[in-house]
């Protein structure tokens, strides 16, 4: 089946993924304020984390993440919807907002037609977040991550073969040997490396991959400084003053797609190296 972002990716170049959207201050992440921002910024795709409550309902919401983001120990799943519904998102202070946390089918029809929504954790509710996305008519919008798991694949295959999927993939990647006979849209991988000489950040593979229609991410984000996702060339790098070593050389690799904490600073170093339309 076919990459419907190919078509994106010539018109603009390398794209911008805004992690969890653009926030800081009063603004939380995974909130429907840091989606907007995050356009308003430049970002073409927007990033997100799904949950579920104990009745089944979804949310946009970390996994593991209620202490920083809901100032609460325990996990979302633990509580039905009516309760969920009545939390709040805590902001760079972990002080209360009156920002509430988002529903999955509200984000969606914010997001519908305006950028590719990259539904983050897909792979832990498979079956309810595709019949979400199906209701509404979003299958070409949405891109799913999973990981590499043999119960990750099939449940793609068998609830959402239509839509397309990027695994996560670290240091080498064999997906398109891999998923040659399966029913998966398969349009590219999250490529994750510890050092530039690792098989996925080579430009043979990256050659290879292109030459087969496909789409590459990279990650410049930094949750945590001691798991490296990309070789060092972070969004701290970037911001700190040396773009080049950061954003600028994983475009330049060839990576299409850069995901980034810092939406607005990407997107103008980008736009003004010429390496972004």
């Amino acid at each position: 089946m076919s990459n419907p972002f190919l078509s994106l990716q010539n018109e603009k170049k390398v794209l911008i993924a805004a992690h969890r959207g653009s926030c800081g201050g009063n603004i939380p992440c995974n909130s429907l304020p840091a989606f907007q921002i995050a356009l308003n910024y430049g970002a073409d795709i927007i990033e997100l984390d799904v949950e579920r409550a104990a009745d089944g309902k979804f949310y946009i919401q970390h996994p593991g993440m209620e202490p920083v983001h809901l100032r609460m120990k325990d996990s979302i799943t633990k509580y039905p919807s009516d309760v969920v519904s009545q939390m709040v998102l805590s902001n760079c202070d972990l002080n209360r907002t009156q920002y509430p946390i988002v529903r999955l089918e509200e984000a969606l029809d914010y997001l519908k037609g305006k950028c590719i929504i990259n539904l983050d954790k897909f792979y832990m509710n498979p079956e309810g977040i595709a019949k979400v996305v199906r209701e509404r008519g979003m299958e070409d919008q949405v891109l799913l991550k999973i990981n590499m798991k043999d119960a990750s694949i099939d449940a793609v295959e068998q609830f959402a073969p239509d839509m397309p999927v990027m695994p996560m993939v670290w240091t080498e990647d064999d997906c398109l040997e891999r998923f040659a006979h399966r029913n998966i849209r398969y349009v590219g991988s999250e490529c994750l490396f510890r050092n530039e000489s690792d098989p996925i950040a080579s430009e043979e593979y990256i050659e290879k991959m292109h030459k087969a229609g496909k789409t590459l991410w990279a990650n410049t984000i930094v949750y945590n400084y001691q798991t490296v996702l990309s070789a060092g060339h972070t969004d701290d790098i970037s911001v700190m003053g040396d773009p080049d070593n950061g954003w600028g050389w994983l475009a330049d690799r060839g990576f299409d797609i850069i995901q980034t904490d810092w939406v607005y600073h990407c997107y103008r170093y980008l736009k003004d190296t010429g390496r972004k339309n």
